[in-house]
């Protein structure tokens, strides 16, 4: 028999503690950037990670075979939100300045909240919105104070390049956000029909399809006794976090969670990240910062608030308005 839904505090529980993992494995995980190529890092951590969740690709007994478009579904949802996300990103990233990728990321929440009342009708209130831009304003203030933004003035040939690719990096930064948003729409249709465990595992070993020709031919020539023995318990860590872990705990609270409000946690990606920053790297904030960190935290306050009637009628309202409309899978 499966399981019932989640409630609400609960499940605002597993979205809270999904971003509040990505964004530490983020922060913890820049030693492992300068020990490990990306797309070998890519590759090891799904592989870790498939091995880790082999007994979660089994069907449970419950469920039905996926139809076509589900099997789709599960691609996509791969494809977007692990192996095209993460290329826009770091490419991205290497483009353009560090506060332009904080502030077009900081649509997120917005992005989330458009495409789930577009693709899966959802009907989202004034206090969603409001929550959504508390969340891209305070991440939006956030990267528009950091240090980087005084040396946009910097001369010289590397500012040179990085100005004239700005608006490649920038656009790719667009894709990236197109893409998460994606992964949470999609993700909300397929918790209609598959687990989450299951999900997490299907989606992992389609990551691992896709990055497997990159990681061979980077693993070819890399001299893994080059790699410390902490770097490699470092490695285990970010492959459960990021491959396990995050990914159930986000799929948890969305079979309960509408996506536009889900997409409103993701502004703990940066608060975590900042947090982990200072308490464990010896980073510093400044006062702007935390004020800005707090407008973003108001906004995921303002999206649990309880509200009127019946929360549990209107959860299994959008539950149900958000499971795949096909005819019954054989």
């Amino acid at each position: 028999m499966p399981r019932p839904p989640l409630s609400p505090w609960l499940a605002y529980s597993c979205l809270a503690l999904s971003m509040a993992l990505v964004g530490s494995y983020v922060a913890l995980s820049k030693p492992l950037v300068a020990a490990l190529p990306v797309f070998l890092l890519a590759w090891l951590r799904f592989g870790i990670g498939g091995l880790a969740m082999l007994p979660w690709l089994q069907k449970p007994a419950h469920e039905a075979p996926m139809g076509p478009q589900t099997r789709k579904l599960v691609f996509l949802e791969s494809f977007l939100g692990n192996f095209l996300f993460s290329i826009c990103m770091l490419y991205g990233v290497s483009m353009t300045s560090a506060v332009a990728a904080g502030v077009i990321m900081a649509s997120i929440p917005a992005t989330v909240a458009v495409m789930s009342w577009i693709f899966l009708r959802e009907r989202i209130s004034l206090r969603v919105w409001g929550a959504v831009a508390c969340a891209v304003l305070g991440v939006a203030l956030v990267s528009l104070s950091k240090p980087e933004l005084l040396a946009n003035a910097a001369v010289g040939p590397e500012a040179d390049l990085m100005h004239k690719n700005a608006w490649l990096g920038n656009l790719l930064l667009v894709g990236a956000v197109l893409c998460e948003a994606a992964y949470a729409v999609i993700g909300k249709k397929l918790t209609g029909v598959l687990s989450p465990k299951r999900i997490t595992a299907l989606i992992n070993l389609w990551g691992f399809a896709l990055v497997t020709p990159l990681g061979l031919w980077v693993a070819w020539d890399f001299d893994f006794a080059a790699v410390a023995a902490p770097s490699w318990l470092l490695l285990v860590f970010y492959a459960l976090a990021a491959s396990v872990w995050t990914v159930w705990l986000w799929m948890t609270g969305l079979k309960t969670i509408p996506a536009n409000q889900a997409g409103v946690f993701t502004v703990l990606l940066p608060v975590s990240a900042a947090a982990v920053g200072v308490l464990v790297l010896g980073e510093t904030l400044t006062g702007t910062q935390m004020g800005a960190f707090a407008i973003a935290l108001a906004g995921v306050v303002l999206a649990t608030l309880p509200q009127r009637g019946s929360p549990s009628r209107s959860l299994r309202a959008s539950s149900s308005g958000s499971e795949l409309h096909t005819n019954p899978e054989p």
